[in-house]
This record gives structure tokens, sequence and C-alpha cells, in this order.
């Protein structure tokens, strides 16, 4: 468990593969969140109904765009967490530094949209709010994911170096 924090010292090749799937780990958690994340919205379908209902009272026939956007919304989680869950399985196998970049970049992407949440809710006063322990929640689950990739980085290095010096 210790292999899956940034800063523990990677000496063997054993060491050096568990932290590099520490970045396939931070997948799974991701892949978990998008779950949770569907199963919530299936269960309250009030939610997406408010929205489709507020557009359509802000804007005759746009009622029935946010509805067509809900659902390809819906498709496109279904689809993300295919992928993910691909990709987690990928990283396992095959410890990969694009693979754990791309993440990287998208979890910075989404701690940016995380922290840019109550700014939205004052931007837009009608739209609805993300709850602060959900914004909390998220912000801490990136952040767990983040550490996990940056584990997984220097653990593939590692692996690397290790390899290409056993092969010589």
């Amino acid at each position: 468990m210790t292999h899956l924090l940034p800063t523990t010292p990677i000496t063997t090749e054993a060491e050096a593969l568990t932290a590099g799937r520490a970045s396939a780990i931070s997948i799974f958690i991701g892949v978990v969140v998008g779950v949770i994340s569907v199963v919530w919205t299936l269960m309250h379908p009030e939610i997406a109904q408010q929205a489709i209902a507020q557009a359509e009272a802000q804007t005759p026939g746009a009622g029935a765009i946010a509805a067509g956007t809900v659902q390809g919304t819906q498709y496109f989680s279904y689809a993300m967490i295919v992928v993910q869950l691909v990709l987690g399985f990928v990283q396992w196998r095959s410890p990969n530094k694009v693979i754990a970049f791309i993440f990287i970049a998208l979890i910075i992407l989404g701690l940016i949209s995380v922290a840019a949440l109550p700014l939205m809710a004052t931007l837009a006063p009608n739209a609805p709010v993300t709850p602060v322990w959900q914004i909390a929640l998220s912000a801490v689950i990136l952040v767990i994911q983040l550490v996990l990739h940056i584990t997984g980085v220097r653990g593939i290095g590692k692996l690397d170096t290790l390899q290409m010096d056993a092969a010589r």
C-alpha cells in the first residue's frame, strides 16, 4: 500500500510495477464514481425533468433541446465509463505514461471545473446548485486520483529504467 504514495522510494521492478499500477487504480476509482453518478441520475430523474421544464419555461421549444442534451449526456456518460474501464485494464496489464498523462490532464481540468462551481452559482442564479458537500467530495476524489497518477508516472519511469538496465 505504501507504494501508492508518490514519495515512496522505488528500488525493485516489483515495486515499480506496483507504483505504475497506481495509475490504473486511479482510473478504476473514476469508473466507480462514474457508475455511482449514472445510478444517482437514474434514481433521480426529477433533476433532469426540472432542468428541461425550466428551459422550456424560459424559451418555448428549448425543452426539447434540453431533453436531447440530457439524453446525449447520459449516453456519453455510459461510453466514458466503458472507455475508462478498458483503459484501466490496459494500464493494469502494461502501465503506460501516455495514458497516465492524459488522465492527469483530465483530472486537472476536473479540478478547475470543481473550483469554478461556486462561481457558476453566482453567475447563473437560476441554474441548479451543486451542494457544497458534493463539490468537496469531488475535489477530494480528484486529488486522490491525481496523486495516484503521479505515483503511476514515477513507477512507470522507474520500471522503464530498471528494464533498460536489465537488458544491457
